[in-house]
């Protein structure tokens, strides 16, 4: 199993990451984005080395470069006083990478932070890497371009989802369920909505099968996120870790999140006009309504 989490996390780091920073349009970000490859590196080698003190100075290494990152966030917050939900899935975005490092330097230490195993704490990272940042930045460029209630909900649901998630590793089970539920409606309503954008008539063949691959695949290992949740609470049947690694993991990573910032990358390059233009930092804080 851990041979496949590693491989995740290490498209986490390596790919979904700087295309997602660079798909946020934000010129602040461009010197953290350049700079990204060097800490990701260190970050993904720590991944297969045995734990121990070399593994956990290059995870640290990575763990610098996610909170340079995460520093973003508040800049951005109080340039954007009047945060709308765009904003804030974009922020939850920023700071997930560095949750994500945090567990893995405690994982690649040997260390049971908050008294949670090693296990839990290696699959933190690919979560954060997805559920928190790819997840929460496709939700809020979502938002941007679909008018309605629709788009503000996965804007806000999919950050609040991820933060009550959690929560629950603290509180137990149920809450844990709680932020599934959330966080899968969340992410259903950016499949429907993905979904419509595949469908809309401009688009070319190549962007629509990415769209459209990306929100059906939601349907299925959200599902599945939801059964693990239920299974674990109320001790009923559901698939184990490793199933879980190799069927909501892998779906998430590639068919979600790889297949979604490639088609937002086309769609920004083929109608820049839809997307923030990379001279205006003020779209992903402030614009809210723009149709597909």
């Amino acid at each position: 199993m851990y041979v496949l989490v590693n491989a995740i996390v290490m498209l986490g780091m390596l790919v979904v990451v700087p295309a997602g920073l660079r798909l946020t349009g934000l010129p602040e970000l461009d010197r953290i984005r350049r700079l990204w490859p060097f800490f990701a590196a260190h970050g993904a080698l720590a991944l297969w080395l045995p734990r121990g003190a070399t593994a956990t100075a290059l995870a640290v290494c990575y763990a610098l470069g996610t909170v340079l990152l995460a520093l973003h966030a508040p800049r951005l917050a109080w340039r954007g006083r009047d945060l709308g939900p765009a904003g804030i899935a974009l922020l939850t975005a920023l700071v997930s990478p560095a949750v994500a490092a945090i567990a893995l330097v405690a994982e690649r230490s040997g260390h049971e932070l908050f008294g949670f195993d090693l296990g839990i704490l290696a699959l933190t990272v690919p979560h954060f890497h997805f559920a928190g940042f790819a997840a929460a930045l496709i939700a809020g460029l979502v938002c941007r371009i679909c008018e309605g209630p629709a788009g503000r909900f996965a804007a806000l649901s999919v950050p609040l989802g991820t933060l009550l998630v959690l929560v629950g590793y603290f509180l137990g089970d149920w809450a844990e369920l709680a932020g599934a539920v959330v966080l899968t409606a969340g992410m259903w309503t950016v499949g429907l909505l993905t979904w419509r954008l595949g469908h809309a008539g401009d688009r070319d063949r190549t962007t629509r099968l990415l769209l459209l691959s990306s929100a059906a695949v939601l349907v299925a290992t959200m599902l599945l996120a939801l059964s693990w949740a239920l299974g674990e609470a109320t001790g009923l049947p559901h698939p184990t870790l490793t199933w879980m690694a190799a069927t909501h993991g892998l779906g998430n990573a590639l068919g979600f999140a790889l297949c979604s910032l490639l088609a937002w990358q086309r769609i920004r390059t083929e109608s820049p006009a839809r997307t923030a233009s990379p001279g205006n930092t003020g779209d992903l804080i402030h614009t809210e309504g723009r149709t597909a």
